[in-house]
């Protein structure tokens, strides 16, 4: 074993001291309460990542409702995530803290689906039918570069509208034109959806490179187009990354789904699941030591790396796995590494400790 010396990156840390109140106010600007009637049903859209203060802003989110008089509820909008269930897309909700306690909202779940129309291209359109028969729509997304395609609508705001509320089937439609196409198909879609289904405004969510809250804005319909790829630079701009081109070994203490749609962030490490994306550093060999406990066994990820435990295969459950592996076409992965021995070191603490049980 050579010589090995610890190294501390550090980053830029914009972050928001009070991310309800931020929200209040932004809310307040845009004047969204104004066009809320009382009485009226509106669907609060929550995807499936581990975003910071998510459940904070929902709940902050779904109280404002409340106060104009609106009847709030939570629709998970993640496409086939959860095992592409109804109930296993509440559970993921509740991993992340989105409960109807912590909302103040009851979470109606389904994956049935409207056809409210098609593209000038022939692409069928998708909503969820809770989603649809809503007074309104309120779309919660973070906005982040993703992780299997470029283009400039990425993880946000459209691919929430077009893949999100598209539940399975919308989620199938777009990735089984191939990721080369997926960015242009995502604003096709989502484009559609602004225009046909009651969506009332947008949150859009910036984290800095601690997962850390550093920015929300509120957007009308009529500013999603045009504002999310300026929203989508100022993400990239704060992404961590190695100060290192090259590495011999990676050691990844956790991956999971609250982390990234594939466990771990592809373009920090510089693999990836499908052609369409690139960039990163060149790393030898990737080892992944555990998962994380909201993923609940959804293993999405793994198929990159060169080496993970027993413990992360013993976890891996093909169920909430594959649908998601399958629905995307990006099965390599949920490919299975070569599986070793966990060693008794459960998390990455002193390195030296880390290193003898390797």
């Amino acid at each position: 074993m050579p010589r090995v010396i610890r190294v501390r990156q550090e980053f830029a840390r914009p972050i928001l001291s009070d991310p309800a109140m931020d929200l209040s106010r932004r809310l307040a600007e845009q004047r969204v309460m104004a066009g809320v009637a009382a009485g009226a049903r509106i669907a609060v859209a929550v995807g499936s990542r581990g975003i910071s203060n998510l459940a904070l802003v929902v709940q902050q989110l779904v109280q404002e409702l409340r106060d104009v008089g609106a009847e709030p509820f939570i629709v998970p909008a993640m496409g086939s995530h959860g095992g592409a269930t109804a109930s296993g897309q509440i559970a993921v909700l509740n991993h992340f803290g989105v409960t109807e306690r912590s909302a103040g909202a009851p979470i109606r779940s389904s994956m049935e689906t409207v056809r409210i129309g098609i593209t000038s291209n022939g692409i069928p359109v998708h909503v969820d039918r809770l989603a649809h028969e809503a007074d309104g729509i309120i779309v919660v997304n973070r906005i982040k570069p993703h992780v299997s395609f470029r283009g400039p609508y990425e993880s946000g705001i459209m691919k929430m509208l077009a893949i999100g509320l598209g539940k399975q089937k919308g989620a199938e439609i777009c990735h089984q034109l191939g990721f080369d196409r997926m960015s242009e198909v995502v604003l096709e879609i989502g484009r559609e959806i602004l225009a046909r289904a009651r969506i009332i405004a947008a949150v859009g969510l910036i984290e800095n490179a601690y997962h850390e809250t550093c920015r929300i804005v509120v957007l009308h319909p009529t500013e999603i187009e045009p504002m999310e790829p300026a929203l989508l630079d100022d993400a990239w701009k704060l992404l961590p990354r190695f100060f290192f081109e090259q590495l011999d070994v990676l050691v990844i203490d956790e991956a999971g789904k609250n982390i990234s749609g594939t466990g771990f962030d592809n373009n920090i490490v510089g693999r990836y699941t499908t052609d369409s994306a690139h960039g990163g550093p060149s790393i030898s060999r990737i080892v992944v030591r555990d998962l994380t406990p909201e993923t609940g066994g959804n293993a999405n990820g793994i198929g990159i790396a060169d080496v993970i435990t027993r413990r992360v295969y013993d976890q891996f459950r093909f169920e909430d796995s594959y649908p998601n592996a399958l629905t995307s076409t990006a099965t390599r992965s949920v490919r299975i590494p070569m599986v070793m021995d966990t060693g008794g070191v459960t998390r990455m603490g002193d390195p030296e400790e880390a290193l003898s049980a390797w």
